[in-house]
């Protein structure tokens, strides 16, 4: 294999490392303020390659870069919420009735006159003891503190680099844009209504339309206009084109990055929204769905083409693509999807709102379910990717 191939394998796994420990630390530090013991804090999914023990907490890496974990005391693995969910209502009070003689043995045997009973899984310091307003803030700080790592990236990079402004540098002869009185140097603020930071956000709205006429904002010296566009469709490329080109990147000042830095961590929000309402709506195919090996090949791309600038630019450019990533991985995790976190943050608000909890067997049922999904789908992503490099 070529050392640059290495250089790039080397490359995603710290980027995988970071955005996972980012994501899961979310979820640890919330559960200590809340007094929820963590039991494991992982890296990887299978067989464990390193681990150590620490303040009753197992740290662990393993062998598939494929997520993380961050396990409470009294919160089911999806073998034990399995077991749990194949297990009748009957063998579970069963299991309470005999876990409470053993306790008023115990007790008995202390001197105690009497004994308080607790639930299964409501143990102190266990996941389902915590209030549950304590729980919704624990699930909900994995997502958060993605895109907060994507945000101090963010910084780090708009104060390097600058942002893309959305000022047009070029007019195409006999485009859309011409026939609309877009002129050089005019500045678009808006497109259907939709404010407009970047230029990022013009291109990927243009590559997204289908021929449909846009109402368009814009500034030109100091004032304020708008105009209506028809896009062009290309022949050659098949798709339709506003026929503009921009994009002049502009420095900022300590307030203007922490603005900037906002809208670019808004910017691969929204994206990753569109996407996957294009893979919903079948505008994307599956082919088009990158998992760890495809997001491996992207990071040795990146790396290569890179690579002829420089070391600073290749870190740059590895940087943007970990803003990708973990503003990717903070939408992905609040979809209301079994197993993933926004699917335990549905049952929670439910909770919430019933003022008491899901049956546990019936909440493992689904989360099993959800989980034999994903694992289905990493499968076929996984071998998308294979056959797209094999091609």
């Amino acid at each position: 294999m070529r050392a640059g191939g290495n250089l790039g394998i080397v490359f995603f796994i710290i980027i995988f490392c970071v955005i996972v420990v980012a994501h899961e630390l979310g979820h640890f530090i919330l559960a200590k303020r809340n007094g929820i013991r963590v039991l494991e804090f992982s890296i990887g999914m299978g067989p464990c390659l390193v681990q150590f023990q620490r303040n009753n907490t197992k740290y662990a890496i393993r062998l598939f870069p494929i997520g993380g974990a961050c396990i409470f005391e009294g919160e089911d693995t999806i073998g034990e919420t399995a077991k749990k969910a194949a297990s009748s209502e009957s063998d579970l009070a069963e299991e309470q009735k005999e876990m409470s003689a053993k306790k008023e043995t115990e007790a008995k045997e202390q001197g105690a006159d009497f004994v308080v009973d607790t639930p299964l899984g409501k143990q102190e310091g266990s996941f389902q003891s915590a209030p549950v307003a304590a729980r919704i803030a624990t699930v909900l700080a994995g997502p958060m503190f993605s895109f907060l790592l994507a945000f101090i990236l963010a910084i780090f990079l708009v104060s390097r680099v600058g942002s893309d402004m959305p000022v047009i540098t070029n007019v195409s002869q006999n485009s859309a844009a011409k026939e609309a009185g877009l002129e050089v140097g005019d500045v678009i603020t808006s497109l259907d209504g939709k404010t407009i930071h970047l230029y990022r956000e013009i291109s990927i709205f243009s590559m997204l339309n289908e021929g449909e006429s846009i109402k368009i904002g814009y500034e030109r010296d100091g004032k304020t206009y708008e105009t209506t566009l028809k896009p062009k469709y290309s022949e050659d490329d098949k798709r339709y084109y506003m026929g503009v080109v921009g994009g002049e990147r502009k420095k900022h000042s300590l307030l203007g990055v922490l603005q900037y830095s906002v809208y670019e961590v808004k910017y691969y929000v929204d994206s990753t929204l569109q996407s996957l309402l294009m893979l919903v709506s079948g505008k994307v195919k599956k082919d088009d769905v990158a998992g760890p090996v495809g997001m491996a090949q992207a990071v040795g791309t990146i790396y290569e083409n890179s690579k002829p600038d420089g070391y600073y630019y290749i870190i740059l450019n590895m940087i943007n693509f970990t803003i990708l990533l973990s503003a990717n991985l903070g939408v992905l995790n609040l979809l209301p999807i079994p197993a993933l976190d926004g699917g335990r943050l549905v049952f929670l608000i439910i909770e919430a709102i019933r003022k008491k909890p899901v049956p546990p067997e019936r909440e493992g049922i689904v989360h099993v379910i959800g989980f034999v999904v994903l694992l289905l789908l990493m499968l076929v992503v996984l071998f998308n990717d294979i056959s797209r490099i094999i091609k």
